[in-house]
């Protein structure tokens, strides 16, 4: 049996705003109110409305047979509830058709794991007891931030012993040949570890209407039968799982509705359907249909799905970004001694990854991705705006 296993991320920062150095020790206006209710407007409508009716009907007319799990942010959470709870609503009403499973990550998106122990578990409480709040769920299932893991990320999460099953990465230079469609075992063996296939799902996500692509245009028959064509390579009866793993906004912001990827998604949805010997599964299901041990794999180095490294380089790659996210961690850890609590809440905000994906200086292929994403005009100025925050930050913790 081969299953497919669709997760999607779920999120949206608090975007800065253009803070000006004079402003320092004068504001506590520190994100742009506008833009932030802008962008989640604008892809309410392009993406998470359009995409949650369309997999809702597919749930229902196949009486649960299609399943699908996500990671939603706190950040995003907060967000739809002040300006958007229809799209809140529309996850809830996902939810009750009991196809879902939702997965436990950062609450803030943020790389705590990489620069704060005991923040990053106070992330992953805060974002576990947000769920089962919002959602009446209780996940199993764990998520890094962009998928970013490392041994010793297992090791951090035994402080949450409900969580299983870890999603990452399957990056070439940590499988060594190996398939990414075999779950393995973490290093110490505390979680079953779910590999992303990135070939097929950034071709979806990435290349799905890129008219220079040498499978330009992707029908969904042709998508099938890609994924009926792995089952070839398992002689032994072995299960075997394909993990799509990508942004949500991949329906209907990234790959606009006129390039046609809502209907491609219906109908390769609908084809996996049809196939007996294929099957949708949850990630947290995925102990219970395995018919062989899996392997241990090591990653003693992070890894994560950005950029063609799938590495940290996509936020810490420059001095600009080391210094912006080492200050900032330092600071929430003063803000927290001092019991500043009105500037922990900003600071929180602050960690999130996308401030320092906007301050990455890359070029070719990687720089047009991070380009596309940033809201500023170059990383330079995402450094700057942040900078003057972090200033104003610091003098209010020196005061009192």
């Amino acid at each position: 049996m081969l299953y497919i296993i669709f997760y999607f991320q779920v999120h949206q920062p608090y975007r800065i705003r253009d803070f000006s150095v004079f402003e320092v020790g004068g504001s506590n206006n520190y994100f742009d109110e506008q833009l932030n209710r802008y962008i989640i407007n604008k892809v309410a409508e392009k993406c998470y409305l359009p995409i949650n009716s369309l997999f809702k009907e597919l749930i229902e007319s196949s009486e649960g047979r299609f399943k699908v799990s996500y990671s939603i942010t706190g950040t995003f959470l907060e967000q739809v509830k002040n300006y958007r709870p229809e799209v809140l609503e529309s996850f809830l009403e996902l939810a009750k058709t009991g196809a879902v499973e939702f997965i436990n990550e950062t609450y803030y998106h943020s790389l705590a794991s990489i620069f704060d122990i005991e923040e990053f578990l106070e992330q992953v409480e805060e974002h576990f007891e947000f769920i089962k709040n919002e959602f009446g769920f209780l996940p199993t299932t764990f998520r890094n931030t962009e998928l970013i893991y490392f041994d010793k990320l297992s090791d951090f999460l035994l402080n949450f012993p409900h969580l299983k099953t870890i999603l990452i990465e399957g990056a070439d230079h940590i499988l060594k040949g190996d398939l990414p469609l075999y779950p393995r075992l973490s290093y110490n063996h505390a979680h079953l570890l779910l590999l992303k296939h990135y070939k097929l799902s950034d071709d979806i996500a990435f290349r799905f209407s890129n008219r220079g692509w040498e499978d330009y245009p992707l029908t969904a028959e042709k998508y099938v039968q890609w994924i009926k064509n792995l089952r070839l390579v398992e002689r032994e009866g072995k299960n075997l799982y394909l993990n799509l793993f990508m942004d949500y906004e991949t329906f209907g912001e990234h790959q606009w509705k006129e390039t046609g990827i809502f209907d491609f998604i219906r109908k390769v949805i609908e084809l996996i359907l049809e196939e007996e010997d294929l099957a949708f599964l949850w990630p947290s299901e995925v102990r219970q249909t395995l018919n062989y041990t899996p392997k241990v794999l090591f990653v003693p180095n992070p890894t994560s799905w950005a950029d063609t490294e799938r590495d940290l380089s996509a936020w810490l790659s420059n001095p600009l970004q080391w210094n912006a996210m080492k200050t900032c961690f330092d600071f929430l850890k003063r803000a927290k001694q001092k019991g500043k609590w009105d500037l922990v809440s900003p600071l929180k905000r602050l960690t999130t990854s996308d401030h320092f994906y906007y301050m990455c200086i890359k070029y070719f292929q990687d720089g047009d991705v991070h380009k596309y994403f940033s809201p500023y005009p170059s990383p330079e100025h995402a450094y700057r705006y942040y900078i003057n925050i972090l200033t104003d930050i610091e003098e209010k913790l020196e005061e009192g």
